[in-house]
């Protein structure tokens, strides 16, 4: 029988790097098994990206104390993490990073303990958690660890224990959220985390990291899916301005526990990450002001955003690509004894300062055609990603970075980039980072028309917010797998129409399915109707459907307007203003 009573720096490192490659090697079933709310298969994407970005880091560093593979591990979640699933991991993984911290090595309690931090870690995370879902797996798996740890030294036991509890747990969760209930699975990303944690326990058991197999992530084209959730409704909302900010803290390790605590009854959807210098902060709430008094006890308020989301009509917070070591970008500074010279040194050349613009723009978006209208809106980097395929945390904060301005405003045009894109957010010290939390590209074209250079940057934000909830968004898609939503049954290869992320009509015929779709979203106040198709539909299709909706929509003085996207999965992208 084996015995591992404690781990040091190497061994834990090799631990993760096997459960990141299992995880890895098993992405394509957690993308099946992601049908909450519909089925769009990012979920095991997302996090093997994450978890491989944090896997390649380890490797550089070859031999390493457990100490440095700690900071290895909280600095590449935090750039790495990929759309929602990505973010949460991450944040599991810091708060095991912080965990262990400043050890040396440890033993089977400490490890269990560490489980635990990370559970946490991902539950401060999560504006309203909903159990059913990863959290509950890994809060199940961190207790199981630290059960048998009470009664056990040996590593592999607690591990063997932790796994088997946490798999109960995820059986558990087919019957806890409807949306598993009726696809008959178990949720996505407890699955995924359940994957990590066996990869390092093989590790543990053989002494061989598990082998990555396939092909390479970077060029793996993900299961065409679409994940839909169902959007706020206006009359829904009961606390209508959407309060965001960053703390500097006053000194590092100020706790912020009571000011968590103060303001959360003045609101909902409340989201507060710790860090050590910096507390983000996110609510909603009819007392602004209450909650900006409480934070300046915490120290300095920068990048404040408050948005009356009864006149944006709907809510505006929810909650890819290359994965090379590239990515991750690690500013070192190479310190070389000065040489004894005779002769004199020529003074080094002045670089003239860069001059910066006032504004920038960076956004996220798939298709040519897409990405042509947005840059000749004025977008300085657009950012190649979307559904399936999320960008990083560090692909964001790299597109910020080469914009040379003073204020960048960042269009996530995704509600899984939306988190990835406030981290980055957080970063970016030397200019001014505002997210306009766009859920779609007819969002961000929205956006930029409203934009007015002669305008402050908090009055164009204010603007731009408020013109992205004039826009009704609407898409048609496949469906990859038969299941039924929220009543509707879908079989594998129909049409899905959606508007606001929600399926609405599901049929054969694609243009029968917008037509539908459009007729959902037009009402007595729609001027505008623009249409965007995809790199499937040609343009003698979409030229039939602009005649037909045109003399449709005649009487009703509605413009119609068609335009080539060339996006990859959706036939169509539809905006009504």
């Amino acid at each position: 029988m084996i015995k591992i009573n404690t781990l040091n720096g190497n061994t834990f490192a090799q631990m993760i790097i096997s459960g990141a490659n299992n995880l890895y090697n098993n992405r394509k079933t957690v993308d099946e098994l992601n049908v909450f709310p519909v089925p769009d298969g990012d979920t095991g994407t997302n996090m093997s990206l994450t978890a491989t970005a944090m896997a390649t880091e380890l490797l550089k560093k070859g031999d390493t104390t457990l100490t440095k593979a700690a900071d290895t591990m909280s600095f590449a979640t935090l750039r790495g993490a990929r759309g929602n699933s990505g973010v949460i991991l991450s944040q599991f993984f810091r708060g095991i990073s912080k965990s262990l911290k400043g050890k040396t090595e440890c033993n089977a309690e400490e490890l269990a303990v560490a489980l635990k931090d990370g559970s946490d870690a991902a539950y401060k995370a999560v504006m309203k958690p909903t159990e059913g879902t990863i959290l509950t797996v890994s809060r199940e798996v961190a207790t199981g660890a630290q059960l048998a740890a009470n009664t056990n030294e040996n590593i592999i036991d607690v591990m063997e224990s932790a796994i088997e509890r946490g798999n109960k747990a995820l059986q558990k969760t087919t019957q806890m959220l409807p949306a598993l209930r009726q696809a008959g699975v178990v949720d996505a990303g407890g699955q995924g985390w359940m994957f990590v944690l066996e990869g390092a326990l093989y590790y543990l058991k053989s002494g061989n990291v598990v082998d990555r197999q396939g092909e390479a992530l970077e060029t793996q084209t993900a299961p065409v899916k679409k994940k839909s959730q169902e959007a706020i409704k206006t009359e829904d909302i009961k606390f209508k301005y959407c309060t965001e900010f960053i703390v500097e803290k006053k000194q590092k390790g100020l706790s912020v526990s009571t000011f968590r605590d103060t303001i959360a009854p003045k609101g909902d959807c409340m989201l507060v990450i710790d860090d050590d210098e910096i507390v983000k902060v996110h609510i909603h709430t009819n007392h602004p002001g209450f909650v900006l008094e409480e934070a300046i006890k915490l120290g300095e308020m920068i990048n404040l955003k408050i948005d009356n989301m009864k006149h944006q009509h709907k809510s505006i917070i929810d909650g890819s690509n290359e994965q090379t070591s590239e990515n991750a970008e690690v500013k070192t500074t190479e310190v070389k004894a000065e040489k004894k010279t005779e002769k004199p040194k020529k003074a080094p050349k002045q670089k003239a300062p860069v001059e910066l613009k006032d504004y920038g723009f960076v956004a996220v978006c798939m298709g040519k055609g897409i990405t042509n209208i947005l840059k000749d809106l004025g977008v300085d980097r657009v950012i190649e990603g979307g559904q399936t395929m999320n960008p990083s945390t560090d692909d964001i904060l790299k597109a910020v970075k080469r914009v040379k301005a003073k204020t960048v405003y960042v269009f996530p045009n995704n509600k899984n980039i939306i988190m990835a894109a406030n981290q980055a957010a957080e970063l970016v010290e030397d200019k001014k980072i505002v997210v306009i939390p766009s859920k779609s590209v007819p969002q961000c074209i929205s956006a930029m028309v409203e934009f007015n250079d002669k305008k402050s940057a908090e009055a164009n934000e204010k603007a731009m917010n408020k013109a992205i909830g004039r826009v009704v968004s609407g898409q048609l898609t496949y469906a990859v797998r038969d299941t039924e939503i929220d009543g509707i049954e879908i079989k594998k290869d129909d049409i899905l129409g959606m508007v606001e992320g929600k399926i609405v009509t599901v049929g054969k015929d694609i243009d029968d399915v917008l037509n539908r779709v459009v007729s959902q979203m037009v009402d007595e106040d729609t001027e505008f109707l623009n249409v965007y198709y995809g790199k499937e539909i040609k343009k003698p299709q979409a030229d039939v459907m602009l005649k037909a909706l045109e003399t449709k929509y005649a009487d009703d003085e509605i413009e119609v307007s068609f335009k080539k996207g060339g996006q990859p999965l959706y036939y169509y992208i539809i905006s009504a203003e």
